[in-house]
C-alpha cells in the first residue's frame, strides 16, 4: 500500500516562499517508474494540478499560473518529492496534495492512483 504524507505548508505573507515535501512509503522510488504530482484545491473550486515529474526528473509540468514561480524536484533515493514555492500569491491559497501514478507519467487528476492527505498554504495579502 503506498502512502503520501505532505509537509510544509503554512501561512505566509504574498511574496515569501515555502517548501513543501511528499514523503512515500509502501514502495521504493527506484524500482517503480512512478511519475509524481502536486495538485491543489482551494475552496469552491475543483482540484487542479500544479506540477508533475516523472521518475528522472527529466519531463516535468507545470501549471501556467505558476510557472517561473514554483519548483518540483524529487529525491528517489529518499523516497521524497518536494514543490519549492517562491513570490508566492493570495490566489496561490489552497490545500495542496501530493500524488503518485504507477504510470510513468500523469496528465491530469484521474491519472494518480495514490494521494496524500493535504497540507494547508495560506497567503495572506
Amino acid at each position: 500500500q503506498v502512502q503520501l504524507v505532505e509537509s510544509g505548508g503554512g501561512l505566509v505573507q504574498a511574496g515569501d516562499s515555502l517548501r513543501l515535501s511528499c514523503a512515500a512509503s509502501g514502495y521504493t522510488f527506484r524500482n517503480y517508474a512512478m511519475a509524481m504530482g502536486w495538485f491543489r484545491q482551494a475552496p469552491g473550486k475543483e482540484r487542479e494540478s500544479v506540477a508533475a515529474i516523472n521518475w528522472s526528473g527529466r519531463s516535468i509540468f507545470y501549471a501556467d499560473s505558476v510557472k517561473g514561480r514554483f519548483t518540483v524536484s524529487r529525491d528517489n533515493a529518499k523516497n521524497m518529492m518536494y514543490l519549492h514555492m517562491n513570490g508566492l500569491k493570495p490566489e496561490d491559497t489552497a490545500i495542496y496534495y501530493c500524488a503518485a501514478t504507477s504510470a510513468a507519467w500523469g496528465a491530469g487528476v484521474q491519472s494518480y492512483d495514490y494521494w496524500g492527505q493535504g497540507t494547508q498554504v495560506t497567503v495572506s495579502s
